[in-house]
């Protein structure tokens, strides 16, 4: 039965729930899940509404602002919503299983199951409610391993999540073998891996108070003991072993995305050292591949930074009354309640932070494409020891030398999960421990949307970082919302190709790019003994760097 149209503006109640469950690979562990249903005014029997199913980020619950939020402005549109808190958070019972589709995707397809059984649920079927997903993080993962086994959900709008777990807990940018999937292991996010293993355990403890279920702290505190040893083993070796690239990467979108074909609208966050715009990007083209209708959003803000541009997100004030509020509302119209005249926007959207507007008309900040694409569009040659040329024939031979401290960080990009909240540190790199390779002034802007790519000759196997930074004309130098690429090397008889940081990122007429390869940063794992390493380059053999531009270089 088709859903009716509705106002926005609509009251609702508010019942909560409890809901059994059974998850884990057979399907024989039994989890209670706590739930607030929201029900709108005009959701009856005779004229059923379609639903949503949102959950919480990791550490928090359904109670949390923004789940509460999606719940009310859903319902509000007209929507009845599921607000859950998952598995090992809040009062729902079980351990965290990093939203494995055996355990997460399982209780969320049962979940789907409790919303056909409701009368005032529109369905599509006997049993197949209208119904789609929205979420971010934590509760953004958890759509695809809900979606990718059950194809009664209509669409999803994951935001700010996951491609590959193993590389957002441990990247490396130099051996992908797809999508941010790498062959080598990679270096640990050491402060990310803490920060979230503590939280994970709080809210365990948390479980036993509200939920009375001591079952969550017995072995390893509120995960499954897989998760336990794996972080053990991260932060031993600072990178993951079999066991750990196992279990994250069966938790991740990347292993199963062919499953996925409800219609996804992937948000990703431009001011993100966790979940970085690259791990959208292996998403977006995975989906694409197996003809899934995706778009993508490059939105303003993200775990590094979780405060809306003005006019972007705001759930309190309605979906209608904000650039990203109206963009999901119409992606649910569209695809859930089948109203073919809601927009869903274009390919590929994304927010430049350097362009001013009044008030909330935050649409006029993002800019569109009908297509996505990060090829590259200019060159830049490393020259010397310290330069940045623009044409090959100007490269000087030229070798540039660093060392590291064993394991000892020299290098300080950010304090992960409160930077800019409660420390606002400049990134500095140690004397002697990195190279820099600068260009001449620009001569007009240049604006960078995309993964720069670096091909480097290096000296010896090594863990060390890259990034890119914008030179003022004052010499105070910006690291883009503070993103590095670590990179761990093992071969150098040919030349490394890195890739950086994501960015949407304006350099202004009188600045200067100045690529950094530094030895190690104190907010990863690194190099356990010292390591002399040398970037070398020239005509013959040059090491460069290849710029995604919107605009044509110019150098001074």
């Amino acid at each position: 039965m088709a859903a009716p149209a509705h106002a926005t503006d609509q009251a609702y109640t508010v019942t909560a729930v409890s809901i059994p469950v059974k998850v884990g690979p057979n399907g024989d562990q039994s989890c209670t899940v706590d739930a607030d249903l929201y029900r709108p005014a005009d959701a009856t029997a005779s004229h059923p509404d379609a639903a949503i199913l949102t959950t919480n980020g990791f550490g928090g619950s359904k109670d949390d602002t923004s789940t509460a939020g999606i719940g009310t402005s859903f319902a509000k549109a007209g929507y009845v919503v599921l607000s859950y808190s998952g598995l090992g958070f809040g009062a729902t019972t079980c351990k965290i299983s990093l939203d494995d589709p055996d355990y997460d995707g399982r209780a969320g397809s049962q979940l789907v199951t409790y919303l056909a059984g409701l009368d005032y649920v529109a369905t599509n079927a006997p049993g197949d409610p209208k119904v789609g997903m929205v979420g971010g993080s934590y509760g953004g993962q958890i759509q695809y391993a809900v979606a990718s086994q059950d194809k009664r959900v209509d669409a999803i709008i994951p935001i700010i999540t996951w491609n590959d777990l193993s590389y957002s807990l441990a990247p490396n940018n130099a051996t992908t073998t797809r999508g941010v999937s790498y062959a080598v292991p990679g270096v640990a996010k050491r402060e990310w891996v803490d920060l979230f293993f503590a939280d994970g355990i709080a809210s365990g403890v948390q479980n036993v108070t509200v939920a009375h279920d001591p079952e969550t702290l017995v072995g390893c505190p509120n995960f499954t003991d897989a998760a336990c040893t794996a972080v053990l083993a991260l932060n031993a070796t600072g990178a993951p072993n079999a066991q750990a690239l196992a279990l994250t990467r069966h938790a991740s979108v990347s292993s199963y995305a062919s499953k996925v074909t409800a219609p996804t609208l992937l948000v990703q966050g431009e001011k993100d050292t966790l979940f970085n715009l690259q791990e959208a990007v292996a998403t977006y083209h995975q989906l694409r591949a197996a003809h899934t209708p995706v778009r993508m959003v490059w939105q303003s803000w993200g775990h590094s930074d979780g405060t809306p541009a003005p006019g972007e997100l705001d759930l309190t004030a309605g979906l209608q009354h904000s650039y990203l509020g109206t963009r999901f509302l119409n992606w649910m119209n569209h695809y859930v309640r089948g109203d073919s005249s809601a927009p869903v926007g274009p390919q590929f959207s994304y927010f430049r932070p350097w362009v001013s507007y009044a008030g909330t008309d935050v649409a006029k900040a993002y800019a569109t494409a009908s297509s996505f694409s990060e090829s590259p569009t200019a060159r830049l040659w490393l020259s010397g020891t310290s330069a940045l040329v623009a044409s090959r024939s100007s490269v000087a031979p030229g070798a540039a030398t660093y060392a590291n401290a064993g394991p000892v960080p020299t290098s300080y990009s950010e304090t992960s999960g409160v930077e800019g909240s409660l420390v606002n540190l400049p990134a500095t790199d140690g004397a002697g421990s990195f190279v820099s390779f600068t260009t001449a002034p620009l001569t007009k802007d240049a604006d960078l949307v995309g993964s720069p790519q670096a091909t480097l000759h290096l000296s010896a196997p090594a863990v060390l970082f890259a990034k890119l930074y914008d030179v003022a004309p004052d010499g105070t130098q910006t690291l883009q919302n503070r993103l590095i690429s670590p990179v761990r090397v093992t071969d150098v008889s040919h030349p490394v190709h890195i890739a950086l940081p994501g960015v949407v990122q304006r350099f202004a007429a009188g600045h200067q790019l100045r690529l950094v390869v530094a030895a190690s940063d104190a907010a990863y794992g690194g190099n356990l003994v010292p390591v002399v390493q040398t970037v070398s380059t020239s005509r013959t053999a040059p090491s460069y760097l290849d710029l995604p531009l919107t605009s044509s270089l110019s150098l001074g």
